[in-house]
């Protein structure tokens, strides 16, 4: 994800709840956030909180550097974005001026940065010290072509990792001609999808700030409020305790849309509410779904909701070490079917996959979906979220994080008890 991007998702729903953009969830001049009842008496939750340490950084680029030689490449290369943090911590926000960090398999890491921006970048490398700038009249690919060169690389295999723009491929690519551009999947997804015990710690923190964040906006809940003002309240929530987040609604048959929808919409009695969001501590995201009803549900939405945590369990269930990735899709899916719902993505029904990675980035590799057989480790970390979709009616998704064990999957947040219940 590029720095400009996580920016935009901070300061409007939050990483989790950008999904709900069109909601139209961010701050309005003419709505306010109350600051008293239930927000009033939250507190700051970061106390404690460690960020990932230099000798984890450099554990991860030796961990690369294992993987290119593993997969045949020579080098990677990145600029700005989730994977420049994950590796070197410099959060860098992208513009038409390359900037890039190269580390090839053998030898040491550099940098290619506008000359006018060295300073600034500067203060923020802690890693490597081969700094190489170039004027705004002159080719940063001959700059990278140089580094390669000087790295013993004027043929090989360079990875490019995925979010790295087209532009910056084909300039090093015309520049480079014995160079070949490869994707740098293998190297950079092979490193991020396994958490270590440290990101573990910031998704569980970022998962109970939401936990806390979702119960103060709950408690706020009203006939005749908008999609909008319960977004402002819970940014507020975060934003009391201590972070940056949000959490995006749909009410009635507009939750039947999973990503919400545009048009107006107040809340009514005996509406289903669908909320979806979450929050970054250090860069690492949580993704939280609740359904509940506003009043008292009916035999059909409560009938829904009840297969619909049996679906969400099922995936628990099935999500072990050395289990593929489809396996967990299939598991929630069946109990969907076995109800007469789908087949497949049809609706009524489950109409997208059952879960995505989770770290740095709010989706990332890999997914839990049908044909994806990667098999599952201790460290992966998803969100578990099938959904029920009802068109014209409504819909119902339940959504926690969960990551590997050794044992099985372990949530980060647990399960709603009930429709009426959305957190224990």
């Amino acid at each position: 994800m590029s720095l400009n991007r996580r920016n935009f998702l901070k300061t409007t729903a939050g990483a989790a709840g950008a999904a709900w953009i069109g909601e139209r969830v961010f701050a309005s001049p003419a709505r306010k956030p109350k600051k008293d009842g239930p927000i009033a008496g939250l507190k700051p939750m970061t106390d404690g909180i460690a960020r990932i340490s230099g000798t984890e950084h450099l554990a991860r680029m030796e961990k690369a550097r294992k993987l290119m030689v593993e997969n045949g490449i020579d080098a990677i290369a990145m600029e700005g974005g989730s994977s420049l943090v994950y590796f070197t911590d410099v959060n860098w926000w992208n513009s038409e001026r390359t900037f890039l960090w190269v580390l090839p398999a053998r030898g040491e890491m550099a940098w290619v940065c506008p000359k006018f921006e060295e300073d600034r970048a500067r203060e923020q490398i802690r890693f490597g010290s081969d700094i190489r700038t170039w004027e705004e009249d002159e080719s940063p690919y001959r700059v990278i072509a140089d580094v390669l060169a000087s790295r013993g690389l004027r043929t090989g295999r360079i990875g490019l990792e995925e979010q790295v723009r087209f532009f910056l491929y084909d300039g090093i690519r015309k520049v480079i001609p014995g160079i070949d551009c490869v994707s740098a999947d293998p190297v950079t997804i092979g490193c991020r999808v396994i958490k270590s015990p440290a990101e573990l710690a910031l998704m569980q923190r970022a998962n109970d700030i939401t936990v806390a964040a979702y119960k103060a906006a709950l408690a706020m809940l009203r006939e005749g409020m908008t999609k909008g003002e319960f977004g402002d309240n819970a940014r507020a929530a975060f934003s009391a305790l201590g972070v940056s987040g949000g959490i995006g609604a749909g009410f009635g048959e507009q939750t039947a849309f999973p990503h919400g929808s545009i048009k107006p919409r107040t809340l009514r009695k005996g509406d289903i509410v669908l909320m979806d969001g979450g929050c970054e501590v250090e860069g690492y995201n949580s993704d939280i779904s609740r359904t509940i009803v506003f009043g008292e549900p009916s035999k059909k939405q409560r009938e829904v909701w009840d297969l619909e945590k049996k679906a969400q369990l099922a995936a628990f269930a099935a999500a072990k070490p050395g289990v593929p990735c489809e396996a967990v899709d299939l598991a929630a899916r069946k109990v969907l079917t076995d109800a007469g719902l789908g087949p497949d993505y049809k609706v009524p029904g489950l109409p997208h996959r059952t879960g995505h990675g989770i770290g740095l980035d709010g989706h990332e590799g890999t997914y839990l979906v049908r044909g994806n057989k990667t098999l599952m480790r201790p460290g992966m970390c998803f969100t578990n979220e099938p959904m029920i979709v009802i068109p014209g009616e409504f819909g119902v998704r339940l959504e926690d994080d969960m990551h590997i064990t050794e044992d099985g999957a372990k949530f980060f947040s647990q399960p709603s008890p009930s429709i009426e219940q959305p957190f224990e």
